[in-house]
Formats: C-alpha cells, structure tokens, sequence
C-alpha cells in the first residue's frame, strides 16, 4: 500500500500557537483508523519516520506531533548521539506533564474534525518516554487501543518535569485495550517495575496484553547496537494485530 505524508499544524492555546504533527495516511482510501503516535526523546528522526511509514501503509492515517515544539524550532529531530541524548533528556526535563495533555486534547479534537480520520478508530502508540504518553493518552474515552513500546517512568510517574504525574493511579480510567511491549534486558524498566504496571491494570480490570521480548531498551530502533530485527517484526506484528482486532 503507497503512503502520502504531509506537515499540519494543530492550533493551540485558543489558536496562539501550534503543534507540528506529521500526518502519514494511504495513498487512497476515505477514513481510516488513525494512531496518535509518540516518538522518543529524539522526537522524529528518519528512524522513526520509518516506523511511522511502516504502520501508514498497512492501513491506518499516522499522526505523530513533535513532543518537543514548545521548546525547539519546528521540524527539530536529534541525532541519536551523546549531544542529542542530553539535548533531548533536558527538553523532557523542561516539559510539563500538564501541557502535554493539554497538547494530546488538542490533537483529538482536530483529529475528530479532520475529513480523513474515522473518529470511532483512534489508537496511540508511543516509544520510550513516548510510551508513557500514549499511556496517558489511553486515559481518553476517544482512544479505543494503546500500544505502549518500552515506556518508561510509568511505575513511578516520571515523566517530564513531573517527579510523580501518578499515572498508575490513573489506570481506572483506561475504558480501551492496552498493549505493553518490553525487552527483558531493559535496564530503565525493571521486571518488579513491568510487574507492577500489570498488577495495577490487572486490578482496574483494564483489558491489556504484557509482551516481553529477549531484547534490549529502544530495540525498536532501527539505528544502533541495540537494534533488534526478529524482536522488531514480532513487536510490529503484534501491535498490528492487537490493532485491527479492537478496531474491526
């Protein structure tokens, strides 16, 4: 299936600023299942553009806002490098929890009214500290299935700025189904830590599925020692089918 890809600009603070988002859609088709998706710190490197193309085209209209566009110039994406780690672990230091939400209400909302999205079918996926957000994001009544890559923070509410967003207490308001991917050598999310997400979905009665792979943290990423290409396609696999199981 070929793919178009496009630059919007979602409207923010009753229109005094906007969040660039790149959409990725089908070539053809009327309204599609839409995923909101979360990069990691680097936000959207030719790597995870390439991720987003590869969901794109089995289907679904991709929308991944830059998670960093009240602190860098629009179209910024760090190299996965010692100065683009730091840059990119003091932007998430400097963001608020609050503004993110704020940002992802936003972008339902413009998502609902736009002319190629099928309102009833919006998912998140995220990366990371991406992973946490679309956590966060599966906090919404609009997101119907989260998939959630390697998130971190999520045990003990590290995200942004934010020592403790308490995310975890949140979970009752989880309404969609929830996909947990994680490698096992992850040295950011422990196995007490991946236990502890599931016990408290698992006691919220949340409907989530745990996946554990013999892989390291970020092995999704396609650029690096830890890239991991079988664990890769599984995860891919695994994510598309939990999607089009919800959304059919």
């Amino acid at each position: 299936m070929t793919i178009t890809e496009r630059e919007e600009n979602v409207s923010l603070d009753g229109g005094s600023s906007a969040m660039r988002t790149l959409i990725v859609k089908p070539t053809s088709g009327a309204r599609f299942p839409t995923l909101v998706l979360y990069s990691d710190i680097f936000q959207l490197t030719p790597s995870t553009r390439r991720t987003i193309a590869r969901f794109a085209g089995h289907g679904f209209l991709v929308a991944a806002p830059e998670i960093y566009h009240r602190l860098e110039p629009a179209g910024t994406a760090l190299e996965f490098d010692d100065a683009g780690r730091t840059r990119g672990l003091s932007d998430a230091s400097r963001s608020s929890v609050a503004a993110w939400d704020a940002d992802l209400r936003a972008l339902l909302e413009y998502l609902k009214r736009h002319e190629d999205v099928d309102r009833t079918r919006i998912g998140a996926l995220g990366f990371c500290l991406g992973g946490h957000l679309a956590f966060r994001a599966a906090f919404s009544g609009d997101v119907k299935a989260t998939a959630c890559f390697y998130p971190t923070g999520v045990e003990d509410g590290k995200l942004g700025s934010e020592p403790d967003c308490k995310s975890l207490s949140r979970v009752g308001e989880i309404r969609g189904e929830m996909l947990l991917v994680f490698g096992t050598h992850d040295p950011h999310v422990s196995f007490e830590s991946r236990a502890k997400i599931a016990s408290a979905l698992h006691e919220a009665e949340v409907a989530f599925r745990l996946v554990e792979y013999d892989a390291e943290h970020a092995f999704m990423r396609d650029e690096g020692a830890r890239y991991d290409p079988a664990a890769t396609d599984a995860a891919f696999l695994e994510a598309l089918t939990f999607f089009r199981s919800v959304f059919t």
